[in-house]
């Protein structure tokens, strides 16, 4: 049940039909020109259409049948070019223009799911909740204009998609670069967002993105991707836009019926137990897991501290200015490894400190020194998922076949060693990038794990593992069947505690001493109210 419930009343008030509205629509498909229309047949008040068409055989229908639709003022049309989706027709054609209104409403003709399948249910939930009903819609625009302070509103994520997909995904470069754009503080991993790119929104709280003078070329052509862009980026920051501009996001959960500013929903997925989902776990021949994070966790979580504690020695042996520098040499050997393979396969971690060695002026023997010290901070801090072990040893005690896959520069062995560690005591396959030089998070491996399982006869496999891209959403494009978990981090943030080990702090000692072991033991249980 949600939170923080507003309750606007469900007929319009008189200050909501003193609202100057824009409703944006961009059409790429000619059969929302009448779905749009029909949407529109009980709204509450009157409306500017903003229209933005992919074809110039649309204009004479949409300008009929939404031009002459009984609730609209007024109609402008653009006929625009297959570029920026969305929100590129929108923001080219018509951002500096949206100043003049009070509100606007934001849909376009979308007829996929994630899955790239041909499909209108999402674009049908949408549209419900957003134009369709009128009681819905006259609550929204009345809490508008009961509450200035609210900027930004959109109907909570439709229930056919990915439990994870409230996450940055693969857009974490592009959603950087609009932070910086933008200045907006660090996006969170799960954050709340308008999925599908559509919304009702003041204006003004989008001041940066709406209201700017825009082009086609900022926009990249198609093809793209079905994520990983900028404009998946741009969907995902506009609830942050929002608040950084001192606005609140409501949403409208429709299984209660109620509009809220509680953004709970976006890892409600996560609440339970593993006993819950045991039963359906267990209904798979062969279950994969994921290492770090999934069955092993790090005491103080920052995977990085082995290394700052290396460097802390070398330091204080004056072989290093600092310990951060050091981290920064080790990370840095290990991209210059993966940008000379084109970044092809996986790098070893013997390779990396060989990369060191010569960088630092020491032996090879000196630098395999170095490699296994590093391993052996790093091994002395693992500690178990005690709960994702039992079911791991439940499960394999049981006869189904487990596998275990890592993306890794450690070893096979090492990797093996960890395992060890936690009390893994069933026999499993194990698969570690750097050994099989194929990874997990660019969808090489998983090609690999398809192919196996085919060979196998195995039907009824299920991965389970915290990384979304990864875990999730890679083997997921390729239909294999996924458990995502929160990792630590991603639980603490749920949990509503402090935002802390980021940027340069993930390296502050004195911070990962205070906070990640903390972080560690929330996390160890990945289940929410666990």
């Amino acid at each position: 049940m949600p939170r923080e419930i507003l309750e606007p009343e469900r007929i319009i008030s008189e200050a909501a039909k003193d609202l100057k509205i824009a409703v944006c629509l961009h059409i790429f498909y000619d059969d929302f020109i009448d779905r749009f229309a029909q949407a529109l047949d009980a709204f509450p008040t009157q409306v500017d259409v903003l229209l933005t068409l992919a074809k110039e055989e649309f204009t004479e229908k949409a300008r009929e049948v939404l031009g002459g639709h009984p609730k609209v003022n007024g109609i402008e049309i653009r006929i625009v070019p297959n570029r920026g989706r969305n929100f590129g027709p929108m923001l080219v054609e018509y951002s500096e223009h949206l100043k003049n209104y009070d509100l606007f409403c934001h849909l376009h003709s979308k007829k996929s799911l994630f899955s790239g399948k041909e499909q209108t249910q999402w674009a049908d939930y949408l549209t419900e909740y957003l134009l369709r009903d009128a009681n819905i819609v006259s609550g929204v625009l009345n809490a508008f204009a009961e509450d200035k302070s609210l900027g930004l509103y959109y109907p909570t994520t439709f229930w056919m998609m990915p439990v994870w997909v409230n996450h940055v995904t693969m857009n974490v470069p592009f959603i950087r670069e609009w932070e910086r754009r933008l200045g907006l503080s660090h996006v969170p991993e799960f954050l709340s967002y308008p999925v599908g790119g559509m919304f009702w929104a003041r204006p003004e709280a989008l001041e940066g993105v709406v209201g700017e003078s825009w082009e086609y070329d900022d926009f990249p052509a198609e093809p793209l991707p079905n994520d990983g862009s900028m404009l998946h980026a741009l969907e995902r920051v506009l609830g942050s836009l929002a608040e950084e501009k001192g606005y609140k996001q409501f949403f409208y959960y429709p299984t209660t019926g109620q509009f809220t500013t509680d953004r709970s929903y976006t890892t409600s997925s996560y609440r339970g137990s593993i006993d819950q989902h045991l039963p359906a776990i267990q209904a798979h021949a062969c279950i994969s897991f994921d290492v770090f994070d999934t069955l092993v966790r790090r005491e103080y979580t920052i995977p990085d501290y082995a290394k700052l504690k290396l460097g802390k020695q070398l330091c204080e042996q004056g072989k290093v200015s600092s310990a951060k520098e050091f981290v920064k040499l080790r990370n840095q050997a290990e991209f210059e490894l993966r940008k000379r393979a084109n970044f092809q396969g996986d790098v070893v971690i013997d390779d990396i400190y060989q990369e060191i060695g010569l960088k630092l002026g020491v032996s090879a023997e000196e630098a395999d020194s170095l490699m296994r010290q590093e391993f052996e901070l790093d091994l002395e801090m693992i500690l178990p998922k005690n709960e994702m072990v039992e079911l791991f040893n439940h499960l394999g005690s049981m006869g189904h076949k487990i596998w275990v896959i890592s993306d890794s520069y450690y070893t096979r062995e090492q990797v093996g060693l960890m395992l060890r560690k936690v009390g893994i005591a069933v026999p499993y396959r194990l698969l570690v990038s750097s050994t099989e030089q194929k990874r997990k998070d660019n969808g090489s491996m998983w090609a690999i794990v398809k192919q196996d399982l085919a060979q196998e006869g195995i039907d009824r496999h299920l991965h389970i593992g915290d990384n979304v891209v990864a875990d999730a959403q890679r083997p997921g494009d390729i239909g294999l069947v996924t458990f995502h978990i929160l990792h630590p981090m991603e639980k603490w943030q749920a949990l509503g505690f402090p935002n802390v080990l980021k940027g340069e702090d993930a390296l502050d000692e004195e911070q990962i001493l205070k906070w990640g072991k903390l972080i560690s033991q929330v996390g160890r249980n990945p289940f929410i109210g666990e």
